[in-house]
């Protein structure tokens, strides 16, 4: 990695001339043109990011670039912004791309620049700062027209605007991967694909998202707990949580803290507490969270609970246990198909004595069915 210091610093990855070295080379099919290509696009990104840190040093805060794979990115470390102020400094990073696309368009009027090699060059930076300008305004997520986007609904709409910004652009951006398809593109398609996929997949994440959730002081008590729980302080860390939690009431803190305290919880055997915690904030566990409340639902015998997430938990979890839990539950739910199907991929996932586990209590509603007898004789024949 290249580090060039100074009061903007820029980190240069080495995936940054690797990628721009592959977009050259299928754009010129040549060395030179390869080599010019990675000039352009590194010029090219490096003014659109300095648009971005120029703004974002002119507020008073400390921005950093760094020019990754994929192209760059601007942190700015200080104070919390008003949103005016956030949105120009997203915004000058497409406008600086725009001035160098009227430079070249301009440069290409002289005649000294419009011959040869210069005019090839010149006509390179033309069309790739118009190019990326319009698609880099789309607004969708991580583009800078989907922070422009998110920027203004926070400030009509406050947190819950981030998740309108990320619905709209999660919609907008398969749309626009289904056209791309459509018309051959599929290198823009498959980008566009990925951003429908990414904005869904956050917006599904943050969807507890609250206004308290911006709040430093509960970050900074949260951080504090979660450094009480790693020290193993749980008594001290489950107070701290539970103060969060009660201060919080609805969020993604609210949300951390509550799932904290379960684990704690169940830690100390208190199983019961653990399950009515979970149970709360179920829609929005982590992939943790929820295979504990498949665990203690099993154990305060919600075997419909157990059933309903048998098959997420497994995924986030195949292990025999897991598949044995389904398959007890679903024997408790009188459920003779799935029970079989979830004893037999616990027993692909290497659990042994089908005799003993064939005659737990739970099978008892479902014992004398073909289907069970026959999954029986079969492994017994083996």
């Amino acid at each position: 990695m290249i580090r060039i210091p100074g009061k903007i610093p820029v980190n240069i990855h080495g995936g940054f001339w690797l990628v721009a070295a592959i977009i050259g080379f299928l754009n010129s099919g040549s060395f030179l043109g390869t080599i010019i290509w990675i000039g352009v696009i590194f010029i090219s990104v490096l003014v659109h990011e300095f648009g971005h840190a120029t703004t974002a040093l002119f507020f008073g805060l400390k921005p950093r670039i760094d020019l990754i794979a994929l192209g760059g990115l601007t942190y700015h470390k200080g104070e919390h912004l008003p949103f005016w102020k956030q949105f120009f400094i997203v915004l000058n990073g497409p406008l600086f791309g725009f001035f160098l696309f009227v430079l070249a368009f301009f440069l290409l009027k002289i005649p000294f620049f419009s011959m040869g090699i210069r005019k090839d060059v010149i006509f390179y930076f033309y069309w790739v700062n118009l190019v990326w300008t319009i698609l880099n305004l789309v607004p969708v997520l991580p583009l800078d027209g989907g922070q422009l986007l998110r920027i203004v609904f926070e400030s009509i709409f406050g947190a819950k605007g981030f998740k309108y910004s990320l619905l709209s652009g999660s919609i907008l951006a398969g749309l626009l991967s289904l056209a791309f398809f459509l018309f051959q593109q599929y290198l823009i398609g498959a980008l566009f694909f990925l951003f429908a996929f990414q904005s869904y997949d956050t917006w599904r994440k943050v969807r507890p998202f609250s206004e308290r959730d911006r709040r430093d002081d509960l970050k900074e008590k949260l951080e504090k707990a979660e450094q009480m729980l790693k020290m193993g302080q749980k008594d001290y860390a489950a107070e701290e949580f539970m103060r969060i939690r009660n201060e919080a009431k609805e969020g993604m803190i609210y949300t951390l803290a509550t799932q904290y305290l379960a684990f704690i919880d169940n830690d100390l055997g208190k199983t019961k507490e653990a399950y009515d915690l979970l149970q709360i904030i179920r829609q929005d566990l982590s992939s943790d969270g929820l295979c504990l409340l498949h665990k203690v639902a099993f154990e305060q015998r919600d075997y419909a609970l157990v059933a309903d997430l048998a098959g997420p938990c497994f995924q986030i979890m195949p292990a025999p246990e897991v598949a044995l839990r389904n398959a007890f539950a679903c024997g408790n739910l009188s459920q003779v198909k799935p029970a079989v199907g979830w004893l037999e991929t616990a027993f692909q996932e290497g659990l042994e004595n089908v005799d003993e586990i064939a005659s737990e209590k739970h099978f008892d509603s479902i014992r004398s069915d073909p289907l069970f007898q026959n999954f029986l004789e079969h492994h017994k024949s083996m």
